[in-house]
């Protein structure tokens, strides 16, 4: 059951964190249309357009900024609403009153867990909703611009090319899909001038592209008595080719660092598929389920340097602590950027084993 004290704690760290996010946010967007305002006028649209544009560009974009700086507002707001208690002198008066330290830690850590869920559900419901939308860049806000698809992995280890793809209609000019078998052989191809995608409806659970005038030329090797083995070819002409490369997915790949904006579960199965990047999925896969975690340690790395009951010296813990926490931050950064050229899960890890074993030795020497 919450106690007053509860209740005054959360209050303030609801206050503090609703404004810690909403400056950080703003700053982050403005200082990032601030380098790229050309790239939204450069097409000389007019202004309504090009304001359309910039909301539309940075709303689902926002979603992404809250990942990345989720646990520093979090610890923003503990540490904002402990150093002002300290400085209050409102400590000494809740040990007087016969409250441990550690049980007003207890509101602020749960907070943080609380705020720690919330990046969760960003990173694992929210985002991969609006991928598409994140891959775009600054100056094809509004989708406009068509480009070229090069051999785009898809189902039944078959490759998808495309001369023309156009995010608005949908549809795929001078289509190209290649299936290979377990060598690497080319065992079928499909070629049509023009592809349009219709999705998954209650009688079809996958999603296709309806070919217009189309070809598919399949293989097959019989070995014979001669030197080589023969190859018999078959032509037909289909109407339709199942794809799991949505428009949606081929905007999401066409982007660096794509593997970032899926769900774990997305994750999962592309290790599972034995996909070309591999090592690049365990990375991301690993630095993912790494991250709260991470802003869970952030916090309680923070906490020692505030949990005391003298009002002097407030201004240099809290020197101490931004120091502190930010090595963890800069560590955290490089070790979830390195890329092993084996499969290793190991870097996302380390700031883990090694902050969160400090912050615990620094809790320990909390005098309460």
């Amino acid at each position: 059951m919450l106690t007053i004290l509860d209740r005054y704690l959360l209050r303030s760290l609801l206050v503090n964190y609703v404004i810690g996010l909403s400056v950080m946010i703003c700053l982050y967007i403005a200082l990032d249309m601030f380098v790229n305002m050309d790239e939204f006028t450069e097409h000389g649209y007019p202004l309504s357009t090009v304001i359309a544009n910039i909301v539309d560009f940075y709303l689902p974009n926002v979603l992404l900024y809250f990942a990345q700086l989720s646990g520093v507002i979090t610890s923003y707001a503990c540490f904002a609403v402990l150093s002002r208690m300290r400085k209050l002198n409102e400590m000494t008066a809740i040990l007087a009153s016969g409250v441990s330290l550690y049980r007003v830690a207890v509101p602020i850590v749960g907070f943080g867990i609380g705020t720690t869920a919330l990046l969760v559900i960003d990173t694992e419901l929210l985002i991969p909703r609006v991928a598409h939308k994140l891959a775009r860049d600054h100056d094809d806000a509004d989708n406009a611009r068509a480009y070229e698809v090069v051999f785009l992995h898809d189902r039944e280890d078959a490759l998808v090319s495309a001369e023309q793809f156009h995010p608005v209609t949908k549809d795929l000019r001078n289509m190209l899909v290649i299936r290979r078998d377990a060598k690497g052989r080319v065992v079928e191809t499909i070629e049509a001038d023009h592809a349009t995608w219709e999705p998954p409806n209650e009688t079809r659970t996958s999603g296709r592209w309806k070919l217009e005038r189309s070809r598919q030329t399949s293989r097959s090797l019989h070995q014979s008595t001669g030197l080589a083995p023969r190859e018999d070819l078959s032509v037909s002409y289909p109407d339709y080719y199942l794809s799991d490369l949505s428009p949606e997915a081929i905007q999401v790949r066409q982007a660096e660092g794509w593997i970032s904006f899926l769900s774990l579960h997305a994750l999962k199965q592309l290790e599972e598929d034995d996909s070309p990047n591999r090592a690049e999925i365990v990375r991301t896969r690993h630095a993912r389920v790494a991250q709260p975690i991470v802003a869970v340690v952030l916090l309680l790395l923070g906490l020692p340097f505030f949990l005391d009951r003298s009002r002097g010296n407030v201004l240099a813990d809290t020197a101490k602590c931004l120091s502190l926490c930010g090595v963890c931050y800069i560590v955290t950064f490089i070790a979830q950027g390195i890329r092993p050229e084996t499969v290793s899960a190991l870097p996302a890890w380390i700031p883990i084993f090694v902050f969160g074993t400090l912050a615990m030795v620094l809790l320990d020497r909390v005098k309460t």
